[in-house]
């Protein structure tokens, strides 16, 4: 399930206080180079359309859509600043896709004290056999400290996944987003989860089930 659809509004990003997003990224992670960069719908709207249609990823997303219908929303992803659709690849291989947002100017930055430095994430993990190892975690982890680094004005990115899906949750937590609560969005009840930028990363929690979407 994903609230995220594009500007609210007409603002700029300079008119919503906001940076832009980063326009990709290159993080190390135990498992090989993780790369995020936007989708190139010509090339890619098959996968994510597959993706977006299987069972583990469908039950959360709500985005089992007509091919044509994925590629007009993927195609206003891009057309707008707001949020920004992306295809993770680990060690070359696409294994995830990933929406990197303004929360500030989205539903959730309503529901918290956003600051328009927030940076959103979405993900999910489009091979079943993928999921219940620690990748999500290693992906969310990689991904956070990626974030920070591509841009310093950022001090904390933040998730809501349905708090349905716990197993999800918990690959955020151990990841190092800190559980701040449930919040209501206009689409589900969700977990809010921030990680906060720090010095030092944080102790990695106890492993068990990973989540497969966000």
């Amino acid at each position: 399930m994903n609230a995220v659809g594009g500007a609210p509004h007409a603002a700029t990003p300079v008119e919503a206080g906001c940076r832009r997003l980063p326009d990709g990224l290159s993080v190390p992670t135990g498992r090989g180079i993780l790369t995020l960069r936007p989708v190139r719908v010509d090339n890619d709207l098959d996968l994510v359309h597959d993706w977006m249609n299987r069972p583990h990823v469908a039950r959360y997303w709500q985005q089992d859509w007509p091919a044509d219908r994925a590629r007009d929303y993927l195609t206003g992803l891009l057309a707008g600043w707001v949020s920004r659709p992306m295809l993770g690849l680990l060690a070359g291989v696409p294994v995830s896709y990933w929406e990197l947002y303004r929360a500030a100017v989205e539903p959730v930055g309503a529901a918290y004290p956003a600051r328009p430095t927030d940076i959103g994430v979405h993900v999910l993990i489009g091979d079943p056999a993928l999921t219940g190892r620690g990748l999500g975690s290693a992906l969310l982890a990689a991904v956070r400290d990626g974030l920070f680094a591509a841009d310093p004005a950022c001090t904390r990115v933040v998730a809501e996944p349905d708090v349905r899906n716990t197993a999800s949750v918990r690959a955020f937590r151990r990841a190092g987003f800190a559980h701040r609560g449930e919040i209501r969005l206009p689409d589900k009840t969700a977990a809010l989860l921030i990680a906060e930028r720090r010095s030092t990363p944080p102790a990695p929690a106890p492993r068990d089930g990973e989540g497969s979407a966000a």
